[in-house]
């Protein structure tokens, strides 16, 4: 790692754009089975510190939401960067463990399996679009002088080309990306044009420390490699070992205008 690798402010979601983006998200969740699924994705990022790539490739069965102690995501060898399978900890946040457990719910009541992916494309079914194509030319009558035969016969084929696949394909990069950006709309424009999805990742760490998670455990969590990329985000982690599901993102439920009463607090009181 480089020693003078940095992360400065603009890359990290602050506690009020966390909870303005939160609020606003659960506000508008029961209009649009897109905007329910934009919180998972916005979860997956910003509470769990997932790449993209990771984002696109979980399964529903990676999610594991239904274990009563200490429930986690596994980020898969096919999908984590490295090829490094890890364990996200789903138990240092209950409202994060309580969205994902609600989108695992709905996936599971649109059909889907273990296998299925965990956000995938939400369109009912997927449109085609058919084609007609010149396979062959045919000359009849091939005895008769050139000069005496028919003109030649086109003989057709109609193909059928889908132009977007329905409910339950993955998503990609690009669409995950752009999921991310409405999620996060509310911030406004000038704040939009700074951040990345890669921002919510570089959030969840700097939070999970401020929130009273230790080096060793979010180092594990984000899959960095070495722990000095992970002290970059902190110079202090207070040890903590409470078995019960946390509440790191605690602020996120605040509502704005009582976000700055909460500014002084560590965000990780424990149960």
């Amino acid at each position: 790692m480089n020693a003078t690798w940095t992360i400065d402010a603009t890359r990290i979601l602050s506690r009020e754009e966390i909870a303005a983006v939160l609020v606003e998200l659960n506000r508008t969740a029961r209009r649009s089975v897109n905007t329910r699924q934009n919180l998972a994705i916005f979860r997956l990022a910003t509470c769990c510190g997932l790449r993209v790539s990771e984002i696109c490739g979980l399964k529903l069965g990676d999610v594991k939401v239904a274990l009563s102690r200490r429930p986690y995501i596994q980020v898969r060898k096919g999908t984590a960067k490295g090829k490094k399978p890890r364990r996200i900890p789903l138990w240092w946040d209950s409202a994060t463990l309580a969205d994902l457990r609600a989108w695992a719910d709905e996936r599971k009541g649109q059909g889907a399996k273990s296998g299925d992916y965990f956000v995938c494309l939400q369109t009912r079914k997927g449109k085609q679009k058919v084609t007609r194509h010149l396979v062959r030319w045919v000359q009849p009558h091939p005895e008769l002088p050139k000069d005496e035969r028919p003109p030649k016969e086109k003989h057709w084929e109609d193909r059928t080309m889908m132009l977007c696949r329905g409910r339950g394909a993955r998503l990609d990069r690009c669409n995950t990306r752009a999921r991310f950006k409405s999620a996060c709309k509310v911030l406004g424009d000038t704040r939009l044009a700074e951040i990345t999805i890669h921002t919510g990742r570089h959030s969840f760490v700097s939070h999970a420390l401020a929130g009273g998670r230790t080096l060793a455990e979010v180092r594990d969590a984000a899959g960095h490699a070495n722990i000095a990329t992970t002290s970059v985000y902190t110079h202090v982690a207070v040890s903590d070992d409470d078995d019960g599901p946390g509440d790191i993102f605690a602020f996120n439920h605040v509502d704005q205008e009582a976000g700055s009463d909460s500014d002084g607090e560590a965000g990780g009181e424990k149960q």
